[in-house]
């Protein structure tokens, strides 16, 4: 594995999945592109999420909301429909709902809660610009069945299979559940998102067939992993129902398989910048779907 280096493309400012060896990369972009006057974050907040990458917002949702996301989560995992639907994840080995993608289109109770400007506020803020969803998702993490998230980085498969040019996205995870600190909550290594971990290996085709149940292609070395855990430490998060957290693009996050009886849901909204929209993937011959990674750039109103 290489040591950090400065950028090696002008074609590419993030290579990946392009050579024999890992590499840690600078990366070439700001973090935070608004200013406390653009929205409701206000200043050390922001502060806190340019240097670490994340920030929490201890009760985004009151609870007579969240029961409401929650009878809705309920509906869709009972819909035979929905079940047949091809944005619809199972767990590996098991018929138990992972993920279903692309919730925003499929459900109105979650297109609203995608335009309440509690949630979209924050992203343009952060952005500094209108912003669309790139990707909406529920997870469910069911009790004793839900399977890990490995450590990854979305932005590597967002450039690498998506086209998205730059650092310049934004998700947050609004739990439904309670996140305890055994039921498999989301882990990040604060700090992480200032480098770039370009992957081996070469994307296969129709990687998002597998990559959505147990990704491996796109995924760090343990080397690198190793590097950035010993540099920056890791954080659980945990919360009530209604909490939420906000992490950068670039943030090397994961989480582990839920064996408790409590199941870990939460609703997951990829922002990106109207300004950073996609092009062609830097490393796949063709882009996933648009129910992954979407097409159309229209701005959030």
């Amino acid at each position: 594995m290489s040591v950090i280096e400065t950028h090696p493309s002008i074609d590419d400012s993030y290579p990946t999945r392009k050579c024999e060896e890992a590499a840690l990369l600078y990366r070439q972009d700001p973090v935070v592109y608004g200013t406390p006057a653009d929205g409701p974050i206000d200043a050390a907040t922001l502060d806190g999420y340019d240097a670490n990458g994340f920030l929490t917002i201890d009760r985004l949702l009151e609870p007579d909301e969240v029961e409401g996301f929650r009878a809705e989560l309920r509906r869709l995992a009972s819909d035979p429909a929905m079940l047949a639907d091809e944005r619809t994840v199972t767990e590996r080995g098991t018929d138990e709902v992972r993920s279903i993608f692309e919730v925003h289109k499929i459900s109105e109770v979650f297109a609203e809660l995608v335009r309440d400007e509690r949630v979209v506020g924050r992203a343009r803020q952060i952005l500094g610009s209108d912003v669309y969803v790139h990707q909406s998702r529920v997870n469910y993490k069911p009790g004793f069945t839900g399977k890990d998230f490995y450590w990854h980085s979305d932005f590597e498969t967002w450039h690498a299979e998506d086209g998205m040019p730059r650092m310049r996205a934004v998700s947050i995870s609004i739990a439904l559940t309670e996140n305890f600190v055994h039921n498999g909550g989301l882990m990040i290594m604060p700090g992480s998102h200032r480098t770039f971990v370009s992957c081996v290996g070469e994307t296969p085709d129709d990687h998002y067939k597998e990559s959505l149940k147990n990704q491996e292609v796109g995924t760090p070395d343990p080397g690198s992993l190793s590097i950035l855990a010993d540099k920056h430490g890791i954080e659980l998060f945990t919360g009530p129902a209604g909490s939420a957290t906000m992490f950068d693009c670039n943030c090397m996050h994961g989480s582990n398989g839920n064996i408790t009886p409590f199941p870990r849901s939460n609703v997951f909204v990829v922002f990106n910048s109207v300004e950073n929209a996609c092009e062609e993937p830097f490393s796949a011959k063709q882009p996933r779907p648009p129910f992954i990674g979407a097409r159309d750039f229209t701005p959030i109103r």
